[in-house]
């Protein structure tokens, strides 16, 4: 990998005040939780590319996709990344699945403030800032 900037999309699903995240197993923030997303494919969206690391992830399908905000996460000599954070909605009934095992341990819902640590450094930032999802909900 080269020295610039990769370009990463975390997808924030909300079910009442609670957020879905996972434990990560890759080598990059191993054992952390995360929210489910990926690296932007070159020419995709940001909508498509949430809709489809969520649906390759968990299973959910997403729908009202949105631009929350973005972060920007160097790790030390490690690796850049701009983290792109969109956010969208999941039907209530439908559960997260683990569909890439060698990279998600499990998918639990949190309260947004009670994020089990480790935390993934782009989440961890995001909230750090002054970013409060409940404040930007908006009702279907």
């Amino acid at each position: 990998m080269g020295r610039e900037p990769r370009v990463g999309v975390g997808v924030l699903i909300f079910r009442g005040e609670n957020v879905l995240v996972g434990r990560r197993l890759g080598a990059h923030g191993r054992g952390e939780f995360a929210l489910p997303g990926g690296h932007l494919e070159f020419g995709e969206s940001w909508e498509d590319c949430a809709k489809r690391e969520v649906l390759e992830e968990t299973g959910l399908q997403l729908s009202n996709l949105r631009f929350e905000t973005a972060v920007n996460s160097v790790f030390g000599e490690a690796a850049h990344y701009v983290t792109i954070f969109m956010r969208g909605d999941a039907d209530e009934a439908a559960e997260a699945r683990v569909l890439e095992p060698d990279k998600c341990e499990e998918w639990i819902w949190v309260p947004w403030h009670d994020i089990p640590r480790p935390i993934f450094f782009p989440l961890q930032l995001l909230q750090e800032s002054d970013y409060e999802p409940i404040k930007w909900k908006i009702d279907p």
